[in-house]
């Protein structure tokens, strides 16, 4: 897809940074941008932001019905989607037999859930459609990496990676103009670290062993020093949007996260005993 001017893309997360910063780049390419965020109040001060034509809407990606409710009005308000960025994630961090059920269910739900929802909610009437239109899925470099205390993310991370493979074979195999790329962003100056500002009362509380509270503390303290000193979304909103225009699948970061991916790969192309190697800072 080469040609974004006129056409039209939908973001989930759209509130905040990378969903924010995709739909500032898309508006900025001439697209019309929905915007789509289950915080209405920050959602609505950022459409009205955005110099585009745009449509806010209130959506929870962890809830079938609400994102066809999206995909519904999108292809309403503006016709064919010719790009979708399931992007809207959640994080919680913590040893993984210390964590409360409820943090593996709040992140299946919206993480991996999320990206299913769009997937079977946009791709078959971008299909149908039949103009050249890309899907975007946010994995992370945690999708590519395994390291300790934030096994659910990582978990849930590595789910959409596959997902997102598996969508681009069949893609391909299926011979449609629609393109995938999976996005694996290193650490962004979002507000990721206080993503619980979303959670669900239903999947609030639960019980953290004592042994992981501690755990949980450390990795929050080094997630949220990570995301204040980390790079501008903007920036990947620039990637995103390269990668779409050469329809390239892998969208990856540039620093050392790459090495620590790629300490992973050797490990098992080696089938040795995973190496613990967190990205040099």
């Amino acid at each position: 897809m080469k040609d974004f001017f006129g056409k039209t893309a939908v973001v989930t997360g759209a509130a905040s940074g990378i969903g924010r910063a995709l739909s500032e780049k898309f508006a900025r390419l001439g697209m019309n941008v929905v915007m789509a965020d289950i915080e209405s109040r920050s959602l609505a001060r950022a459409e009205r932001q955005i110099d585009a034509d745009t449509l806010a809407v209130e959506t929870d990606v962890s809830d079938a019905d609400s994102v066809e409710h999206l995909a519904e009005e999108s292809f309403d308000r503006f016709g064919p989607v010719h790009v979708l960025c399931n992007n809207a994630g959640v994080f919680v961090g913590g040893s993984m037999w210390d964590a409360p059920l409820e943090d593996y269910e709040w992140l299946m739900r919206v993480n991996v859930w999320g990206v299913i929802h769009g997937i079977r909610s946009f791709v078959p009437r971008m299909i149908a459609h039949g103009e050249p239109a890309h899907v975007v899925n946010t994995s992370s470099m945690a999708g590519l990496t395994s390291l300790p205390y934030a096994g659910i993310y990582h978990m849930t991370k590595h789910a959409v990676m596959g997902l997102s493979e598996c969508l681009h074979h069949e893609l391909r195999l299926a011979d449609t103009r629609v393109h995938a790329s999976v996005l694996c962003p290193e650490l962004i100056a979002t507000r990721i670290h206080q993503a619980e500002r979303n959670r669900p009362d239903g999947l609030k509380g639960g019980t953290t062993a004592p042994g992981g509270k501690l755990a949980q503390e450390l990795i929050d303290k080094a997630i949220s020093e990570g995301v204040e000193s980390g790079i501008p979304p903007a920036r990947i909103a620039d990637r995103v949007v390269d990668a779409i225009r050469d329809e390239r699948f892998y969208i990856l970061a540039e620093d050392a996260w790459r090495d620590t991916c790629n300490a992973r790969l050797e490990d098992i192309r080696e089938g040795r005993n995973p190496t613990l190697a967190p990205p040099a800072r």
